[in-house]
C-alpha cells in the first residue's frame, strides 16, 4: 500500500492534537494506522516528521529530551510543540 506524505502528516498532526502536552507518541503509532505491513514506512514518517518540526508543530524526545531528528539513531518519541499542543 502506498501511502502519501500528505497521509502521513495528518496521521502525525491527529495523534499529536489527541495528546495533552507533554504526552508523547511513538512514530510506530502513525505507521501502524496507516498499513497492516507498517514497518518499511518507518523512514518516510521520520522525514514528515521532520518536516513538522521544523515547522514548529511537533518536538523530537529521546529518552524523555528533546533531540534532533534527524541526529536521533534509535527509538524516538514524538509530541505537539507547547505552542500546538491543545492545553499549550
Amino acid at each position: 500500500m502506498k501511502v502519501s506524505p500528505n497521509e502521513i502528516r495528518k496521521t502525525l498532526r491527529t495523534l499529536s492534537n489527541s495528546r495533552a502536552f507533554p504526552a508523547t507518541f511513538c512514530p510506530s503509532e502513525v505507521a501502524r494506522d496507516l498499513a497492516d505491513d507498517w514497518r518499511p514506512l518507518m523512514p518516510a514518517i521520520r522525514r514528515e516528521a521532520a518536516k513538522l518540526i521544523a515547522a514548529g508543530e511537533l518536538e523530537c524526545l529521546q529518552g524523555g529530551a528533546p533531540v534532533e531528528i534527524e541526529k536521533a539513531v534509535g527509538p524516538i518519541r514524538l509530541r505537539a510543540a507547547k505552542a500546538t499542543s491543545p492545553s499549550g
